[in-house]
């Protein structure tokens, strides 16, 4: 018995990605359907509002806004609804964050068109599937954290000292004065704030401490 067409909205701020997309996936058209596109949050959730597809397709970044932030946004407004991570960031820390953000998959962008359909299948199918380049890495991870080895964020993807660095950027500190607690140079601390922006998706200090509090990191 044939499998029903997927429906699917595909959401990134990179046209030449939508397209490449597009491309791709024409050749399955009898097994996967894109109905909406977007390329900003904000239109990409009215589209998936209106349209209801049976899959979101999202990257990690939507220009100045968040992937993470519109998954939580799509799944609060109706849980089970599957988001699908479609990404160049092959690091552990962000299909970590991804997953807690409600998403049901998380692919790298380098798959090929044959591969995506049977992965969305899977997903449809009520799976969560990771690309196999970080579901080894993720696993040894998660066995790390449940023997205790890891200190607050080490889950997602900070190293010990930027979780220090983070700990006191919730307390307030300044660059400056995080420095002289730690006793290293500004432009040292600098570079920890900038690490800690990336790895939690961020772009400045109020959306880190944000993330921080929010996944309750510090007391």
């Amino acid at each position: 018995m044939p499998h029903p067409t997927l429906r699917v909205v595909l959401v990134d701020d990179h046209e030449m990605v939508l397209a490449g997309l597009k491309a791709m996936l024409s050749k399955h058209v009898g097994e996967v359907r894109i109905v909406g596109e977007a390329r900003d949050a904000a239109k990409a959730e009215q589209i998936v509002d209106t349209l209801d597809p049976d899959i979101v397709i999202c990257d990690m970044r939507l220009g100045s806004g968040s992937g993470l932030d519109l998954c939580r946004r799509l799944v609060a407004v109706r849980p089970g609804r599957r988001v699908v991570f479609l990404t160049v960031y092959d690091d552990e820390q962000y299909l970590f964050q991804a997953l807690r953000a409600g998403a049901v998959g998380y692919l790298l962008k380098r798959i090929d068109a044959a591969e995506l359909v049977r992965q969305l299948r899977l997903v449809a199918a009520g799976e969560i599937v990771v690309d196999s380049a970080l579901a080894g890495r993720a696993a040894a991870s998660a066995a790390r954290l449940q023997a205790g080895e890891f200190w607050p964020g080490a889950h997602l993807g900070l190293t010990q000292r930027e979780s220090e660095v983070l700990s006191l950027m919730v307390s307030g500190l300044s660059n400056r004065d995080i420095a002289a607690r730690l006793v290293l140079g500004e432009e040292t601390i600098k570079s920890h704030v900038r690490a800690i922006y990336r790895k939690l998706a961020v772009n400045d200090r109020a959306g880190a401490v944000a993330t921080a509090l929010r996944e309750g990191l510090f007391q």
